[in-house]
């Protein structure tokens, strides 16, 4: 039986959410209450695209929760930004840097072993897991390397010109894979086989009144991340502060708290023998985390007369090279074992560990 609090927390969080966002205009608030607030309206916020993607289908679905995890991360992003300029320079690449590693490694590790150590081994559809790679390669690259090989302005920035175009180029990338995983290929993108016979993927949808209840409570969840992380920002950064901690360190932590929950939807699906819904979800949220998080920081950039470095240095480019090298021949032939789950989440401890020890 599901426990009351479970049962009813995704309605109680947006709302207490939305009201202590409000509060914060006029008063300042207890940072541990409002950090608890803050991880419940995230949980909140991700249940109800869970609810409005199951009544959509899929693949309609993954791309509804990649959409409103990355609005959640742009808003924290752009807030924490604004809030705290000294520290915008380098805030969007570390935090898009960490969203990527989290995802091609933590995540996928953790999907790969826990799903081969119950199923021994499983499959999913090769293109479309292919093309989503090629484009993450092509995006990454674009965006966090080669900004270090621009002659236009010194150090490791994109020119304003030069940022308003990898900006475009990396909104159509991301829209033109929308239109191929929805409309055009969508085929590519689905279960094969008896996976499309699992009990979740036939659950009975939620109905029109469900549904819209779930969207607005999913409004009030990202109006009340947003506000909540301004308020709680100047916390964060006298902690890490104190603890000596390097400043890539606060876009790791971005990245956990907004990813924990569709992470655990992606486990849960690899476990159900579902990677394909897995893959689906991770893969479009590393797109989603760059696609769209780039344009919208490059729009404040530019507006605000805020520059931002997006060049990665070089132990963070051999990082990235590496897993991107290491998923493409994870994902070459249809079919994982626990070994590549095993290499993933080792990728990501040495990610982790030198960014604490650099």
């Amino acid at each position: 039986m599901t426990s009351p609090i479970r049962r009813y927390a995704p309605e109680a969080f947006p709302i207490l959410g939305f009201v202590a966002a409000l509060a914060s205009f006029a008063m300042p608030l207890n940072p541990f209450l409002v950090g608890l607030i803050l991880a419940g309206a995230v949980v909140a916020a991700v249940h109800h695209a869970e609810v409005i993607a199951h009544r959509v289908g899929e693949p309609f679905g993954t791309l509804i929760l990649a959409l409103a995890v990355t609005v959640i991360e742009v808003g924290l992003i752009l807030t924490l930004m604004q809030a705290e300029p000294a520290k915008a320079a380098t805030l969007a690449r570390d935090t898009v840097f960490a969203a990527v590693m989290v995802i091609l490694n933590l995540l996928m590790g953790l999907c790969l072993l826990s799903g081969a150590i119950r199923h021994h081994e499983q499959r999913f559809q090769r293109t479309g897991i292919g093309a989503a790679l090629a484009t993450l390669t092509v995006l990454t690259i674009v965006t966090l390397v080669l900004p270090n090989f621009t002659s236009s302005v010194p150090g490791p920035r994109y020119s304003t010109s030069q940022l308003a175009f990898v900006a475009a180029v990396s909104l159509i990338l991301y829209a033109t894979f929308a239109l191929v995983q929805t409309v055009r290929h969508r085929d590519y993108f689905l279960p094969e086989g008896e996976a499309q016979d699992e009990p979740d993927a036939h659950a009975a949808p939620p109905g029109k009144r469900r549904t819209a209840l779930s969207g607005a409570l999913l409004l009030a969840s990202l109006f009340a991340v947003v506000m909540l992380a301004k308020s709680l920002s100047p916390v964060i950064g006298e902690l890490l502060a104190g603890a000596g901690a390097p400043p890539a360190v606060l876009g790791v932590l971005i990245a956990a708290l907004i990813l924990a929950p569709e992470g655990l939807a992606a486990v849960r699906a690899a476990k159900a023998d579902r990677l394909q819904t897995s893959l689906n979800l991770a893969l479009g949220s590393a797109l989603a985390t760059i696609g769209l998080t780039i344009p919208a920081v490059a729009i404040l950039s530019i507006v605000a007369d805020m520059p931002i470095s997006l060049g990665l240095d070089a132990k963070s480019t051999v990082l990235l090279f590496l897993s991107l090298i290491v998923a493409s021949q994870t994902l070459a032939n249809g079919r994982t074992t626990v070994l590549q789950g095993a290499i993933h989440l080792m990728l990501f401890a040495i990610y982790l560990f030198t960014t604490f020890v650099p």
